[in-house]
């Protein structure tokens, strides 16, 4: 019962230090590289064709869903017609071809940055 009165305050603490050490070290590197009298533009993107990061979150979460039909279809295929067990045939073909299509989408990914 007590468990989540300690867990919630840890957890909460793990994810703001994460981001203040980010930020924190961000500054630093920043703040150096100022002193040696570098220049900034390292941390600006410099390319200036760039997909955009709506369309790789659609692709990758499109495929990633046609991998799970995909792979529910199969599962159904596998259980009912090869008579394997629906206890073994759902979830790994399911997590097969969802990483699969994840895969999948990381190549057009790449193509779509490649071509941009």
């Amino acid at each position: 019962m007590g468990s989540e009165v300690i867990i919630t305050p840890i957890f909460f603490g793990v994810i703001f230090g994460m981001f203040y050490l980010y930020i924190t070290a961000r500054n630093r590197e920043r703040l150096a590289l100022i002193e040696k009298g570098g220049d900034a533009s390292i941390f600006y993107s410099a390319r200036k064709s760039v997909t955009p990061v709506w369309k790789v979150i659609v692709v990758n979460l499109g495929m990633l869903l046609i991998g799970i039909g995909i792979g529910i279809f199969l599962a159904n295929l596998f259980a009912h017609s090869f008579g394997m067990d629906e206890d073994v045939a759902y979830p790994g073909t399911i997590f097969l071809m969802a990483g699969i299509g994840l895969l999948v989408g990381f190549f057009v990914t790449k193509k779509l940055n490649s071509d941009a």
